[in-house]
């Protein structure tokens, strides 16, 4: 009689489980009217408020494009600010609905109850140091005391870089990024290693951005991608495909100034991606205008990435590996048929 009561009271929790997993977030954003995102607590470029208090960046455009396609309005949208260590619990928690703060896609990560949903932003592990050190590369960095985040996939990555090189190094492990810069700064350590593109934001943040140097070795791969909850089937599509379509969008030349002229083109993509052809809105569980409203109220993939990385912004970082496949990159959007 214990053993089926036991049994019993495990179905009852695993059917709570699954009826959980399978809420629906899309309904439960709709209810509530608004987005909740994961961002940086405050990374130049990817998400940070900005003069007016307003969040602005990178990950920050991702989340307004979906809100413009679920609720129609890339305001209805608030940020949490997160630490590297914090992100997943609060994903995890329902805290927050999509996680698009600057996160490695890793296999353990994904088998953790995680999914993601596409790279938006393909990255690599590098160093900064001062110039003053007279340091040209990683491999004089030998004895170095090294400034790392708590959390993150850097740690072994360091390990691994130096051990390859049969080199030696003194770690000081920080718990957010801002205390990894006071201690860089502060000279607690002589290098501090992230992700490039965050050292570029970090530098520009420094008070002489101009004495600091990020060496030229990316000795990892950091393949930064959208994250959500695993058991949402619907909520992943919608934000795997909201980030697809702001890349086809630029494939195929339609711009958040054109987007109204190019609802009357004849050409099948743009039709099936601004939904005057085909009912792909609604198999995703949205109206066909989904993707004409992220477009339309933030901008396809390129226009996001120059205002907020590229040759708009204050970090001018090059396009590179984040160049569409048509220009020798890697960002290319499955199509929408």
């Amino acid at each position: 009689m214990k053993k089926q009561f036991s049994l019993a009271i495990a179905g009852a929790f695993v059917a709570l489980g699954v009826a959980a997993a399978n809420a629906g977030t899309l309904d439960t954003v709709k209810q509530r009217g608004q987005l909740v995102c994961g961002s940086n607590a405050g990374l130049a470029g990817f998400g940070i408020p900005n003069e007016q208090g307003k969040w602005a960046g990178f990950d920050v455009d991702y989340c307004r494009a979906l809100a413009a396609a679920v609720l129609g309005d890339a305001e209805k949208t608030k940020y949490v600010p997160l630490s590297a260590k914090d992100r997943f619990t609060a994903l995890q928690s329902s805290e927050i609905d999509v996680l698009p703060r600057n996160t490695t896609w890793t296999l353990s990560r994904e088998t953790g109850g995680f999914l993601f949903a596409a790279t938006n932003y393909y990255d690599g592990q590098a160093f900064m140091v001062k110039k003053s050190l007279g340091v040209a590369s990683a491999k004089d960095l030998d004895g170095a005391t090294i400034c790392v985040q708590q959390g993150t996939t850097q740690e072994l990555n360091l390990s691994d870089y130096f051990r390859s090189l049969g080199k030696k190094y003194q770690i000081l492990t920080v718990a957010t990024i801002g205390e990894a810069q006071n201690a860089y700064e502060g000279g607690r350590c002589d290098a501090f290693t992230s992700d490039s593109s965050q050292l570029y934001g970090v530098r520009l943040a420094l008070k002489n951005p101009d004495e600091h140097v990020v060496l030229p070795e990316i000795i990892s791969k950091e393949p930064l991608a959208i994250a959500v909850r695993q058991g949402d089937d619907q909520w992943f599509n919608i934000a795997k495909w909201v980030y697809y379509a702001l890349v086809q969008a630029e494939e195929s030349g339609v711009t958040q100034a054109n987007v109204d002229e190019m609802l009357k083109s004849d050409k099948p993509d743009i039709k099936r991606l601004l939904g005057t052809e085909g009912d792909f809105g609604k198999q995703l569980g949205l109206d066909n205008q989904w993707a004409y409203r992220a477009i339309k109220q933030v901008g396809n993939y390129g226009e996001i990435f120059d205002r907020n990385l590229g040759s708009q912004s204050k970090l001018k970082i090059e396009r590179g590996l984040n160049a569409l496949w048509t220009n020798k990159g890697l960002q290319y959007a499955p199509p929408i048929r």
